[in-house]
């Protein structure tokens, strides 16, 4: 998918995000760390976790919102995810939903194997569901959370993508997160959280999410 500038202006309510309460419990940021590390998580990481997943999402929603907003529409559709992702390549993540999602399939192109076989979305997929994938509509509740603190609304295919993306990213995160502990460590810290947010994102979104994650983390040890 091809970026086109510019990109979407923010839309709905302006409250500050930081603050706003995460629409992910850390709760379920730990249960997905289970998923992919035997590894403790601390607070901090859970805390850390959820906000940037929650940044990630908020910049998807805005942006497929500010696409519904030119037809005229609160409710989002399919094709608003794709015109957010079209204008702003920095929301291309949790990729590895998109070969599940028939929103995306049409947009995968061919893929051929050495021989020059055309590749089947099945064998692309693999046999196995990963654990992201699987766990998507664990997601559900904070999505729809999150898209009524944007003042929009979506379709059940959008929120079954929304979950989705959500699940892949933040699986993604914590597998990143796990791995960069180092020296025999059995927990995961914020630290380790903020790096995997730098090979995770990037650009004006990978600094949106860390600020936010910072600015959680006091707000949160003020209180």
């Amino acid at each position: 998918m091809t970026p086109r500038p510019p990109r979407a202006e923010r839309v709905g309510p302006q409250t500050t995000s930081a603050v706003a309460g995460p629409p992910f419990k850390p709760d379920l940021v730990r249960a997905v760390f289970r998923d992919v590390t035997s590894l403790q998580i601390s607070r901090t990481a859970a805390r850390t976790a959820a906000s940037v997943t929650r940044t990630v999402l908020t910049e998807i929603i805005d942006a497929a919102g500010a696409a519904a907003a030119e037809e005229a529409r609160k409710r989002l559709i399919p094709e608003d995810l794709i015109a957010a992702i079209d204008r702003n390549v920095e929301v291309e993540v949790g990729s590895g939903w998109y070969l599940y999602s028939p929103t995306f399939h049409g947009l995968l192109g061919e893929v051929r194997n050495a021989e020059g076989v055309l590749v089947s979305l099945r064998e692309r997929r693999g046999t196995r569901t990963p654990s992201g994938v699987a766990g998507a509509h664990r997601f559900e509740p904070g999505v729809r959370r999150l898209l009524g603190s944007r003042g929009v609304r979506a379709v059940p295919a959008l929120v079954r993508d929304l979950d989705g993306i959500a699940s892949v990213f933040l699986t993604d995160l914590a597998r990143d997160a796990a791995g960069v502990v180092r020296g025999g460590g059995r927990t995961v810290g914020g630290n380790d959280v903020v790096t995997a947010v730098g090979r995770q994102l990037f650009g004006a979104l990978r600094q949106r999410a860390l600020t936010e994650a910072a600015e959680t983390t006091r707000h949160t040890s003020a209180g």
